[in-house]
């Protein structure tokens, strides 16, 4: 049969055109899902921008974020990384995409030290999460918490206090770490256990600090089996290796924690802490129950944390204070108008003192306790400023860098806690509703600890630098303020000082 020409011309151009239609209208749904990543640097082959990242990641992501841009993107290993660098880029992702970003990515740490993410910080975010922020919150970090041991601060204080004057009597330094580790350490047993940890400063302290320590570092490390998945089991660096053994010891010094606890019960009737609070309310309505290994992984978030991101906080403001006389002075000059001499410094007289408050912001922005914040991941594919995230994207938001950007602090690598008294800066607020400053993350995986860590820096600083004049060691002419990067960011060289009383003998004694 003969082919009718123009029926088939016509028909061929109909489908052609229903071909095209139906292929720019794909193309054009399609199209938010196929924007451009950010940009970022090209990486090695299989490694990817891991040896990009040296010895110090914020650093090197805050000179990437300078030719980049502001959200940045890298191919490290086999994972998508993007960095968010700027107050504007941490909203959108903490803020905006809170929720799609809520999850914590696999990593060796959460596997070999949090008890394969049986914790609270890398826990999956769902009923066991909230059950175990909410114990947290009710019974230890929140603000009603927070007052009911206020006791138990003044009395570990006073503690650290005696031993700082007895050393100061020898004209011997203070390790300020050390005496912070000691302090802290205590008060959180004093809440978690009804118990001091260590009655003094011995071998066992010594080795519980630098337990911590390593924890915080190796935690921060970048693994190269996190983002090769393949090759995890060679442990080229070392670093599981490591997380494993240092598991063990935190391990056996928990379970002793547990079984002293258990069989001190019977003196507590009447008076339970926090940890008898959370073992008679390991239940939830949804059906979700805390085990043993929860219970142990909670409080190794606890400790570790507790004592240590806090005390580099109080470090490093003590250092730059020392670094500062001016600083110092300015300091003496605004408690002697608040704070009489024949007492301690007490939490009431905080609100008193804006300008103590103000270098604990400074010391927030300058050095944040975690200069990378805990990673996310993408739950979904999504959009931030016109850029693709692919699913599954791991997210850090560097806030060490957001801290030193010249765009929006001027003389940013000036300590100068003057810029929080007046103007736009006076009402920032460090608890995660300003992204100019948060040291403690955002959205609803932001540190549980926050209240606690301010309340903690403000009146373990204030009560150090009103008690005590602080001078450096004769032998040392000028203060090391090298980091050392990890989770946590310490520093380099522990601070080491000579400390001259400023209240009568009886304002040191417990």
């Amino acid at each position: 049969m003969a082919l009718d020409t123009p029926i088939f011309l016509r028909e061929l151009v109909v489908s052609t055109a229903i071909f095209l239609f139906t292929y720019i209208v794909i193309r054009f749904i399609n199209s938010k899902f196929t924007h451009r990543l950010p940009p970022g640097p090209r990486g090695w082959p299989i490694l990817g921008a891991l040896p990009l990242l040296g010895s110090m990641p914020h650093v090197s992501l805050a000179k990437m974020a300078k030719k980049y841009g502001p959200i940045i993107y890298l191919k490290v290993g086999t994972c998508g990384m993007v960095v968010a660098s700027t107050p504007e880029s941490a909203k959108a992702f903490l803020k905006t995409l809170d929720k799609n970003f809520s999850n914590r990515p696999p990593n060796a740490g959460a596997t070999h030290l949090a008890y394969d993410s049986q914790d609270m910080v890398f826990a999956e975010y769902g009923p066991r999460w909230k059950l175990l922020r909410k114990l947290s919150n009710l019974h230890m970090l929140g603000g009603k918490a927070l007052q009911e041991w206020a006791d138990v601060r003044v009395s570990e204080v006073g503690h650290m206090l005696q031993d700082m004057y007895v050393l100061s009597k020898r004209n011997e330094p203070v390790v300020v770490s050390e005496m912070l580790t000691y302090a802290m350490a205590n008060m959180i047993g004093q809440v978690i256990l009804s118990r001091r940890i260590f009655a003094t400063k011995n071998n066992e302290l010594n080795e519980f600090k630098d337990m911590v320590v390593e924890l915080m570092t190796s935690a921060g490390f970048f693994n190269i089996g996190d983002y090769i998945p393949s090759i995890s089991w060679m442990d080229i660096q070392g670093i599981e290796g490591g997380m494993k053994r240092l598991h063990t010891k935190f391990d056996v010094l928990l379970t002793k924690m547990l079984e002293e606890h258990k069989a001190s019960a019977y003196g507590r009737k009447g008076k339970p802490d926090f940890l008898d609070v959370v073992m008679a309310n390991c239940d939830n309505s949804e059906g979700e129950r805390l085990d043993t290994t929860n219970i142990k992984a909670l409080l190794l978030n606890l400790f570790t944390a507790g004592t240590d991101t806090s005390s580099s906080i109080i470090e490093w403001a003590l250092a730059e204070m020392l670094k500062n006389p001016s600083i110092l002075k300015k300091t003496h000059e605004e408690m002697a108008r608040v704070v009489p001499k024949n007492r301690r410094l007490l939490e009431s007289d905080i609100p008193k003192l804006p300008y103590l408050q103000a270098i604990c912001k400074e010391t927030f922005r300058m050095h944040p306790s975690t200069p990378l914040n805990l990673p996310r991941v993408a739950s979904e594919a999504c959009e931030v400023n016109g850029y693709y995230i692919p699913k599954d994207t791991r997210l850090s938001v560097n806030i060490w860098a957001i801290g030193r950007d010249p765009q929006v602090w001027e003389n940013p690598l000036e300590f100068n806690p003057d810029r929080f008294l007046t103007g736009k800066n006076a009402k920032i607020d460090p608890r995660g509703n300003d992204f100019e400053l948060i040291p403690f993350g955002a959205g609803r995986r932001i540190c549980a600890g926050t209240r606690m860590g301010i309340v903690l820096v403000e009146y373990i600083l204030g009560t150090l630098v009103h008690s005590f004049d602080w001078k450096l060691p004769d032998n040392v002419r000028e203060l090391n303020m090298d980091e050392a990067f990890g989770l946590a960011l310490q520093k380099a060289v522990p601070l080491s000082a000579i400390v001259v009383p400023r209240l009568p003998p009886n304002s040191y004694v417990p």
